[in-house]
């Protein structure tokens, strides 16, 4: 039997979680309701931004004020060059961030934020273009937006229906439905965003190339096709990559020895002063181009199961190797 202490318990984890789910579903309904509400003002916004010579300039107070900061940060990260604007320091000097040639978007549930209300007069005397994005079309905000987003919402998820949160989720899903259009729009492709992401670890992978990290030079293991068993095995200790490419005369890889063709070598008792490399190499090394991406070097010894790559020209030439500790140490896998 269940004590008191336990009843109660169980009573506020139920309405915890069942609270939980309501802010969820009206987040979510809201979020729906604006995707079935959108119509040619969007499109409009998007003409209107593709168009623009200079910057998407981001406003908002308060909790707008943050959501304003995310949608800014978004588009300039997927090709919209963009910045967020705070309103009250815009009546204080930094509107002269602002020029003609900038789209403003605006945020304001209410529509009627003073200090954006405030500095519409200035925005539309300069003419610069204005999207607004709130709750109330008929607003201050709606009325002197050349573009109006409508981000209306039933009800706040908050039960005092006080809190901003269906309404800010709304906000920001608009937003992003913004930027996301702009990116399709623009062309914009992962090396784009790679590009404005290079300390991430996507800018890693669409970023480096096999050539930026490869062992080349003195630092390449490779040995003749004349040499012995013996040669090669000191070969591979110096350059310390497990493994050895062996070329012609003309620089053109004809195999390749690894730590795994030296254990099988053993195996059968091979004699190591008196072999020749030749009759040891494995005859198919797996090899990559220097301009493709480290990752796909990545990709390709998992799928082959190998630990190391040599890197060849267009003709066959070889020209570096590298090996997954040099792919763990780029950051790329």
């Amino acid at each position: 039997m269940k004590t008191k202490k336990q009843i109660v318990n169980t009573t506020e984890s139920d309405h915890s979680l069942e609270l939980a789910r309501d802010v969820l579903r009206i987040e979510a309904d809201a979020v729906l309701a604006l995707a079935n509400r959108l119509d040619d003002q969007f499109h409009q916004a998007v003409r209107l931004i593709m168009k623009c010579k200079g910057r998407v300039v981001v406003i908002g107070m308060g909790k707008s004020g943050h959501i304003a900061g995310k949608i800014a940060a978004t588009l300039a990260s997927t090709g919209t060059p963009a910045f967020f604007v705070h309103p009250a320091e815009a009546s204080h000097g930094d509107l002269g961030m602002i020029t003609e040639d900038d789209v403003v978007i605006a945020l304001s549930n209410s529509g009627e934020s003073a200090e954006i209300t405030a500095i519409l007069p200035i925005i539309k005397r300069r003419g610069t273009k204005l999207i607004g994005m709130s709750g109330n079309p008929a607003s201050t905000l709606g009325r002197e937006s050349d573009v109006h987003l409508n981000a209306a919402v039933d009800k706040e998820a908050c039960p005092l229906n006080l809190a901003p949160t269906a309404s800010t989720t709304a906000a920001l899903a608009l937003g992003d439905a913004l930027a996301v259009t702009l990116l399709d729009a623009r062309g914009f492709t992962p090396e784009d965003f790679a590009r404005t992401h290079p300390g991430g670890s996507l800018g890693r992978r669409l970023l480096v190339h096999v050539r930026d990290i490869m062992h080349s030079g003195e630092a390449l293991p490779v040995v003749s096709i004349h040499s012995s068993l013996k040669d090669a095995l000191l070969e591979m200790t110096r350059k310390g990559l497990g493994m050895t490419a062996i070329t012609d005369e003309s620089g053109t890889v004809a195999g390749v020895f690894t730590d795994g063709d030296l254990r099988r070598a053993l195996e059968k008792s091979v004699d190591i002063h008196a072999a020749k490399i030749a009759d040891l190499m494995g005859h198919n090394p797996r090899t990559i181009g220097p301009d493709q991406l480290a990752v796909e070097a990545v990709e390709k010894m998992q799928h082959q199961k190998v630990n190391g790559l040599l890197v060849v020209d267009g003709s066959g030439k070889l020209v570096g190797a590298l090996n997954m500790h040099d792919l763990l140490k780029a950051g790329v896998v």
